[in-house]
């Protein structure tokens, strides 16, 4: 069953050890996500996010730059067995010729100092989507769940404060351009903005079903059938918190609750709208489904749970092509 993972901060966590002096890559590694992993998995294309934490970072972009750059030089190391993808086409390509593919991503779209220019150019580096705000208001939107708000609580949803001028802006170049519009991390108000604003499909990388699990992180039904109408697609996040509610910091993330999840989302929107997207490499590591290796036992929960083979190959890999066929140029 071959696999298509919108999310994980596995390129991240290889920058942050090899600054540390760790000798660490992509290819074999004791992270969630290694090249031999996916292989053991049967990935078929993997996104890879360059996270940004506004607050920790004194120059985001310098920071953002030093990852695109780690990103590529493991894509040099490994071409033997991954090659970044830039569309659709180069998917069905590298898949032909026994390769597994890499997508560039960006968690943290205000990387472009309010300058579009910066975002275009980020697509000339490669970077096919962006999740356009993390945990911090930043120029483009708001998210639901803040760190700068103390009071903010993980139950908290924002319905008033949406996408700024230039967040609007900033989404119809994305869509312009060919890049995939993540509202993981996006307020619910900001959510409605992309809807208004756009026209393709967009997608919530990884982000679970808010009446299963009610972190503000998650999304509600309406959203799920809003994103559902217009043929996007989200990506069921592996972290506990987000899967089940617990009074537990670290709660266990069960291949259960996975399974419970996107039952719903069927039952509410429909198959077509439910993928994967992990979140490996940037979760708690108390984990039913360890690393990319153990990707086979949701395959088979799904199988035990009644639904067929063509159910489960859109979750696991069809839903999100789909996605990427129509969007990126």
């Amino acid at each position: 069953m071959k696999v298509a993972d919108m999310h994980c901060d596995t390129i991240y966590e290889i920058n942050r050890l090899q600054r540390l002096n760790e000798d660490i890559g992509l290819r074999n590694n004791h992270l969630n996500i290694s090249l031999k992993k996916m292989q053991q998995g049967d990935y078929l294309i993997q996104n890879f996010a360059m996270f940004t934490h506004l607050e920790k970072n004194s120059d985001p972009i310098k920071h953002v730059q030093h990852m695109i750059d780690t990103f590529y030089l493991e894509m040099e190391k490994n071409s033997d067995l991954i090659r970044i993808a830039y569309d659709y086409d180069d998917i069905v390509k590298n898949q032909e010729v026994g390769l597994m593919s890499a997508l560039l991503t960006l968690e943290e779209g205000a990387v472009v100092c309010q300058d579009l220019a910066y975002l275009r150019n980020y697509y000339r580096l490669g970077v096919r989507m962006i999740t356009l705000n993390w945990n911090f208001p930043n120029g483009i939107g708001y998210p639901n769940f803040s760190l700068d708000d103390s009071h903010h609580g993980y139950h908290t949803c924002d319905n008033v404060h949406g996408l700024t001028d230039f967040g609007i802006e900033y989404v119809k170049e994305c869509e312009r351009l060919g890049i995939i519009i993540d509202v993981s991390h996006l307020s619910d108000a900001g959510f409605y903005d992309v809807l208004e604003n756009t026209s393709k499909p967009f997608v919530a990388s990884h982000s679970n079903a808010r009446s299963v699990c009610p972190h503000a992180r998650n999304m509600s039904d309406d959203m799920i059938l809003k994103l559902a109408s217009r043929k996007g697609v989200m990506g069921i996040n592996f972290a506990g918190g987000f899967l089940e509610e617990s009074e537990e910091e670290n709660a266990l993330s069960r291949i259960s609750a996975m399974v419970k999840h996107i039952l719903y989302i069927k039952d509410l929107a429909g198959i077509d709208c439910i993928g994967l997207g992990s979140d490996f490499d940037g979760i708690s590591q108390n984990l039913e489904l360890k690393d990319a290796s153990y990707m086979p036992l949701l395959y088979h929960a799904l199988q035990a749970a009644g639904l067929n083979e063509e159910e489960i190959e859109k979750i696991f890999y069809k839903n999100v092509l789909r996605v990427y066929q129509e969007v990126l140029q």
